[in-house]
């Protein structure tokens, strides 16, 4: 069946970062496969990534069906359009029935793109990762293609200001090698080597971004900025549930 809800929307997006000025630096472009399936692997650090990611694969042609919470299908408006790009909805409640959604997509040699630290990190730091994305890599035998995003935390993230000026924010994207999974795998240690191999990926972009990370609010304290660390988040959450 033919795709009439994605082109108008990458239209849209399109349109929105000319609008904005964003300027784009994308690593490893290479990566993407041609066809057949693969599991995009990527960080969270602001509510635009799924776009920004998408925007990466345009010059391939190649369509990514996101793996995205719930609520997002439930909205009156962004619910038919995301139905009618053919994401997928997850139930952080009952995830099985996404999963078996996943697989279905990935065995019709589609991308299906999926945020294994399932929200956004507040530290911009890779936080504990899901298993899922390795499950998904090893029942499909789709490989895995990392990426990691840097910049769109500046345009809307949580707990900072939203800015959609024109400010001309630099979007670093970049893409790994695509990595294979063994069926009957170590789960953990494959989980393990992908947050390595992103970390990398991330360190890469992070050192090659232009604005300075000292002091700024998008920036993790590792780099000198004023984001709370992974220590620090974790210690406010065990204090919620005490409280």
């Amino acid at each position: 069946m033919a795709d009439l809800v994605y082109p108008p929307v990458i239209g849209i997006v399109r349109a929105l970062w000319k609008y904005l000025d964003l300027r784009f630096t994308f690593y490893g472009q290479g990566h993407i496969p041609a066809k057949g399936p693969a599991v995009l692997a990527m960080n969270h650090v602001g509510y635009l990534d799924f776009a920004l990611a998408g925007t990466a694969f345009l010059p391939t042609g190649r369509l990514v069906r996101f793996m995205a919470k719930r609520e997002i299908f439930d909205h009156p408006i962004a619910g038919p359009l995301m139905r009618g790009m053919k994401h997928i909805s997850v139930d952080r409640n009952n995830g099985a029935p996404s999963f078996l959604a996943a697989l279905k997509t990935l065995k019709k040699g589609e991308i299906v793109g999926v945020f294994p630290e399932a929200t956004i990190s507040q530290s911009f730091e890779l936080k504990e990762m899901k298993s899922g994305v390795i499950r998904l890599a090893m029942e499909s035998g789709a490989p895995i293609l990392p990426m990691v995003i840097w910049g769109s935390q500046r345009i809307w993230s949580k707990k900072l200001p939203r800015n959609l000026s024109r400010s001309s924010i630099p979007v670093f994207i970049s893409i790994g090698q695509l990595r294979y999974v063994q069926p009957g795998c170590d789960i953990d240690r494959e989980l393990s080597a992908l947050k390595e191999a992103m970390g990398q990926l991330l360190k890469q972009v992070q050192s090659d971004y232009p604005d300075p990370h000292k002091g700024a609010r998008w920036a993790p304290a590792r780099l000198g900025g004023s984001a709370p660390s992974l220590a620090e988040l974790e210690a406010l959450r065990e204090s919620k549930r005490e409280s």
